[in-house]
């Protein structure tokens, strides 16, 4: 994926949630840190998410997950980016994720999950850090 310029980031809303102000909040806020921000909107598919992150050269995938799927939609974004040949793309995500599920994500392949709280310095400064790492700049 992309190394040079701006980090790209997909921000999405995967499955039946409803709630989006937290999604819209991060993707502003990664905006203004001069990043460039696709949001996919509510009710997105895995499918769909991963085929926007790879139409859009994006540098990582960062999903808001607060209906309590997010076993099995992260792991399923995992799994179709890899099926994709798409592993350079990185994920994270947040929302309502208790704690004892937030480190069988994280081995599933999930880089960071942020729960309520986390402050939006803190996820830009993650991301600033971390993809860029990822992405060799």
């Amino acid at each position: 994926m992309g190394v040079t310029g701006p980090i790209r980031v997909v921000v999405a809303k995967p499955g039946l949630d409803g709630h989006d102000r937290g999604a819209k909040v991060i993707a502003r806020a990664l905006r203004d840190a001069g990043m460039e921000v696709i949001y996919t909107g509510l009710h997105q598919t895995p499918e769909q998410i991963v085929d926007t992150a790879i139409q859009e050269d994006a540098d990582a995938i960062g999903l808001s997950i607060l209906s309590g799927a997010h076993n099995t939609l992260f792991a399923k974004v995992i799994d179709l980016l890899r099926d994709r040949e798409a592993e350079d793309i990185m994920v994270f995500g947040g929302g309502i994720i208790p704690e004892e599920d937030i480190p069988p994500l994280k081995a599933k392949g999930v880089a960071e999950i942020f729960t309520p709280g986390a402050t939006t310095t803190a996820i830009v400064d993650w991301v600033r850090t971390h993809v860029r790492q990822s992405a060799g700049a």
